[in-house]
C-alpha cells in the first residue's frame, strides 16, 4: 500500500486505524543494512519506532499482553537489555530460565510481528544493580571494568559471544529470518571515556571491532558514544536529541535515537517525574523532521524491579510513568497521543525515506520542514519553537500552531496532527483494597538474633569493607565489637560513619538509633545517646545496602560499610573503636534458611501475637497466608503502615520496600508493591514480610490495580 497517496479525512482516529498495519512486517527478514538515512530492512527504507521492555521486569505470562499493547501503540520495534549478572550469577553458571527466558522473550515479540533491537551491552546501567556486571568480576585479579584491560575484555566477549551464539543458534538474527534488526555493544561510553584517557579510546575501538567480528549479521550501534568505529553506528540518548544530538559520525550512517526518555527514573526520597505527552511528542516529531528514522521510547513498559535488581537508593517500580505503567495499564493520555504521533508519521513514511528535506524559515520561531519527491508526495512539519499561539503561512495556506508545538502536513497541506493538541482524555489509576491484614491472629513473628562479638567466627583489627565480605548475596553486614568500661559513663553516646547506604546501631541488644543516606548523601553519620554498663558492653552495627552503583568509571574500586565508630563519655576525649578487635557476621539469619519459602517454615520458632507485640519491632520477620484476589488485573500490597525490607510472595521477591523515606512533600516515594498475578495461587498464598525498622503489619493491604475515565478501552493481561 502507498501510504503517500491515501486522502485523509479530518478525523484523526482514522489515521491511527488505517495505518496500523505499516508497522508490521518483521517476520521473514532476510538482511539489515543501512544508508546514511535510515535502516534498509529487506532492501527497503525504514521508519521505526521502538519501545523498550525488559524480560526480568515483567514476568513470561505479562509478555504477551505487553507486545501486544506495544504493537497497538504503533510501535515496530521492541528493544531489550541484556542482563549479564541475571544470566552468569556465577562464573561459567548461566540461567535463562523464567524471566531470564530471553529466547522465549525474543520469540514471542516475533510471534507478533515486531522487531528486535538486543542491547547486550554488557554493562547495561539501567537503573540496575552493578549496571548488569556480575559481582565476581571484582574478585579477577587485576580487574579494571570498562577499559582496555585484558581480564575485563576476556570476560565481556565471552560473554557477548554466548549471547550471540544463543541468539544465532535460535536463527534469531535478521540475517537468518528472525526478528533482530540491531545489536548494542556498550552503553554511554562517552560519560567515562575521559577517566581512562588513552586506553578508553582504545577499548571503544577494541569493543566495536570485535562486536562486528561476531558475525551477526545486523548492524552493531553505540549509544552516547561519538567516536563509535566504523561499521558501528552511533546513537542519541535523552530527552531532546533533535537538538543536542550533531548527528552521526559518518554521513552514511542513520540518524538514530536509542533513548527517548518518557519520564526519568526514581529514588526514594525523591517525587516522580512527570514528562508530558506533549513534550514527548513534540520532540519525537523534531527528531523525524531533521532526519531520525529511529526513535526508541525509554521505558515503553518499566516493569518492577524485583528481588535486589534495583541500583543504588531506586525505588522497586521503574518508569511507572510511560506509555504502559508499572503493571501494563495503558497511561493515558501519553498511550494515545504518541499512538496518533506514529500513524500521522507512517502516513507519510515514503516522502520522508525518499524525498529531499527543505528548511525554510516561517518567522523568527517558527521552521518548516519539507520532504518532497515527485514519486512518493510531499510532507511537511512545521515548527512554532515560540512559547505563545502563532499563526504560519506556508504554500499560501495559513495554519494555528499552539504553543512549543509541531504541525505535521500530509501532502504538505492538510493538518493531520499536532503535538500541543491531545485528542485522548486522561485516565486515572485506582486502587482498591480488597483485603487488610488487620487480625492480629492471622500472623507470626520471627525477630532475627542480633550477633554478639564471641560468637563470630571471621575477626580482625579493622574495619572491613562491606561488600568484600557479602559479594553482593545479601545486603546485609553485621559489625560487632565490645569495650570494657571500667569507671561511671555520663552522658554517654555512639558516633558512627558509614559508606554503605543504612546502619542499625544495637549497643547491648537494646537498639540506640539508625540512620541513612540517599543518592545525594554518601556518607552515614549517626550520633546517638546510648545505655552503657559497668563491665563489658556489647556493639553490634547492621549495615545495609540498598543496591550497588550502576554507573561510573572504576566501580571496581568503590568501598562500602562502617568507617568509624567512638564511644563518647560527657566532655571527655571519644573512645575510638575503628581498629578495635571486629567481628563479622554476613547476611541475615531469616535469608540463610531461607525463611520466605513454604518448605523452611519450620526452620525457626515463630511468635503468635501477644498483647500487641507484633507492632513495631525492628528485624522482624512476619508471616501470614491470604488468597488470591477474583479477575485477571494487576494486584498489589499497600505498604505504608511499614518502614523498610523486602516482601515475597509463595517465595517469589516482589522487591525491597522503603515506606519511611518521604520525599519532600512528606509522602512515600512508593507504596503500592506489585505482585504479578503469576506468583499467585487462588487460595494459601504464603506473604512473608523482613522488616527492618519496626512497623505495623496490621495496616497492610492487598489490592487491585485498574484504570478509569479513558475513552480507551483497558485490556488487562491475559
Amino acid at each position: 500500500m502507498e501510504m503517500g497517496r491515501l486522502v485523509f479525512g479530518l478525523c484523526l482516529i482514522l489515521i491511527v486505524g488505517t495505518f496500523l498495519e505499516f508497522s508490521g512486517g518483521a517476520t521473514a527478514a532476510k538482511g539489515v543494512t543501512y544508508d546514511g538515512r535510515s535502516l534498509i530492512i529487506d532492501g527497503q527504507r525504514k521508519l521505526l519506532f521502538s519501545g523498550s521492555i525488559h524480560y526480568p521486569r515483567s514476568t513470561p505470562e505479562m509478555w504477551p499482553s505487553l507486545i501486544k499493547k506495544t504493537k497497538e501503540g504503533g510501535i515496530d520495534v521492541i528493544q531489550t537489555y541484556v542482563f549479564w549478572n541475571l544470566h552468569e550469577p556465577k562464573l561459567g553458571q548461566y540461567d535463562f530460565s523464567g524471566r531470564n527466558d530471553l529466547v522465549k522473550f525474543i520469540k514471542e515479540i516475533r510471534s507478533q510481528g515486531l522487531y528486535v533491537c538486543l542491547r547486550i551491552g554488557p554493562f547495561i546501567e539501567a537503573e540496575w544493580n552493578y549496571g548488569g556486571l556480575p559481582f565476581w568480576l571484582r574478585d579477577v585479579p587485576g580487574m579494571v571494568y570498562r577499559t582496555d584491560n585484558e581480564p575485563f575484555k576476556f570476560h565481556m566477549q565471552k560473554f557477548t559471544a554466548k549471547i550471540v551464539d544463543l541468539m544465532k543458534s535460535e536463527g534469531l538474527y535478521a540475517s537468518q529470518g528472525g526478528p533482530i534488526i540491531l545489536s548494542q555493544i556498550e552503553n554511554e561510553y562517552a560519560n567515562v571515556e575521559g577517566a581512562f584517557h588513552e586506553k578508553g579510546a582504545s577499548y571503544i575501538k577494541w569493543a566495536g571491532q570485535m562486536a562486528v567480528g561476531l558475525k551477526t549479521g545486523v548492524p552493531w550501534i553505540m549509544c552516547k558514544s561519538p567516536d563509535a568505529p566504523d561499521p558501528v553506528i552511533n546513537t542519541c540518548n535523552g530527552m531532546k536529541c533533535g537538538e543536542t544530538f550533531p548527528g552521526p559520525n559518518s554521513p552514511n550512517k542513520p540518524k538514530m535515537w536509542t533513548e527517548d526518555w518518557t519520564s526519568f527514573f526514581q529514588v526514594y526520597g525523591k517525587e516522580p517525574y512527570i514528562r508530558s505527552a506533549e513534550d514527548i511528542a513534540f520532540h519525537a516529531a523534531l527528531f523525524v523532521a531533521k532526519n531520525g528514522s529511529y526513535i526508541n521510547y525509554y521505558m515503553y513498559h518499566g516493569g518492577t524491579n524485583f528481588g535486589r535488581t534495583s541500583s543504588s537508593y531506586f525505588i522497586t517500580g521503574y518508569y511507572d510513568q510511560a506509555p504502559l505503567d508499572e503493571y501494563g495499564l495503558l497511561r493515558q493520555p501519553k498511550y494515545g497521543h504518541l499512538k496518533e504521533l506514529h500513524a500521522a508519521i507512517k502516513s507519510s513514511a515514503n516522502p520522508l525515506l525518499q524525498g529531499k528535506q527543505t528548511i525554510l524559515s516561517l518567522g523568527p520561531m517558527q521552521q518548516a520542514y519539507v520532504f518532497e519527491d515527485a514519486n512518493n508526495g510531499c510532507v511537511a512539519f512545521l515548527v512554532n519553537n515560540d512559547a505563545k499561539a502563532s499563526q504560519i503561512q506556508f504554500r499560501n495556506n495559513a495554519y494555528s500552531l499552539s504553543p512549543k508545538s509541531i504541525g505535521i502536513l500530509q501532502n504538505c497541506k492538510n493538518l493531520i496532527y499536532e503535538t500541543a493538541k491531545v485528542n485522548v482524555k486522561m485516565n486515572t489509576r485506582v486502587t482498591t483494597p480488597v483485603q487488610v491484614f488487620n487480625v492480629p491472629d492471622n500472623w507470626n513473628l520471627f525477630r532475627e538474633t542480633i550477633p554478639a562479638f564471641p560468637g563470630t567466627s571471621l575477626k580482625t583489627n579493622a574495619l572491613l569493607e562491606h561488600t568484600n565480605l557479602t559479594k553482593d548475596k545479601t545486603d546485609y553486614l553485621w559489625y560487632t565489637s565490645s569495650f570494657k568500661l571500667d569507671s561511671p559513663c555520663t552522658n554517654p553516646s555512639i558516633y558512627t560513619e558509614s559508606s554503605g547506604h543504612v546502619v542499625h546501631v544495637f549497643v547491648n541488644n537494646a537498639l540506640a538509633g539508625s540512620g541513612h543516606g540517599s543518592r545525594d548523601i554518601r556518607v552515614v553519620k549517626l550520633q546517638a545517646p546510648v545505655s552503657l554498663i559497668n563491665g563489658q558492653n556489647n556493639i553490634s552495627i547492621l549495615s545495609g545496602m540498598v543496591g550497588l552503583p550502576d554507573s561510573g568509571a572504576y566501580m571496581e574500586r568503590r568501598s562500602y560499610g562502617l568507617t568509624k565508630v567512638q564511644i563518647s563519655c560527657g566532655g571527655t576525649k571519644p573512645i575510638d573503636l575503628s581498629r578495635s578487635q571486629w567481628g563479622y557476621s554476613v547476611g541475615l539469619l531469616g535469608e540463610k534458611v531461607r525463611l520466605y519459602q513454604w518448605k523452611n517454615l519450620n526452620r525457626v520458632k515463630w511468635s503468635m501475637n501477644k498483647a500487641g507485640l507484633i507492632k513495631n519491632r525492628p528485624l522482624a520477620w512476619y508471616k501470614t497466608t491470604f488468597d488470591g484476589p477474583n479477575g485477571d488485573g494487576p494486584v498489589g500490597l499497600h505498604m505504608s503502615s511499614m518502614g523498610k525490607g523486602e516482601i515475597w510472595v509463595n517465595g517469589e521477591s516482589i522487591g525491597r520496600y522503603w515506606v519511611s523515606f518521604l520525599t519532600p512533600a512528606g509522602q512515600p516515594s512508593q507504596s503500592i508493591y506489585h505482585i504479578p498475578r503469576a506468583f499467585l495461587k487462588p487460595s494459601g498464598n504464603l506473604l512473608v514480610v523482613f522488616e527492618e525498622e519496626g512497623g505495623d503489619p496490621l495496616g497492610i493491604s492487598l489490592n487491585t490495580i485498574s484504570v478509569v475515565g479513558s475513552s480507551q478501552a483497558q485490556s488487562q493481561f491475559s
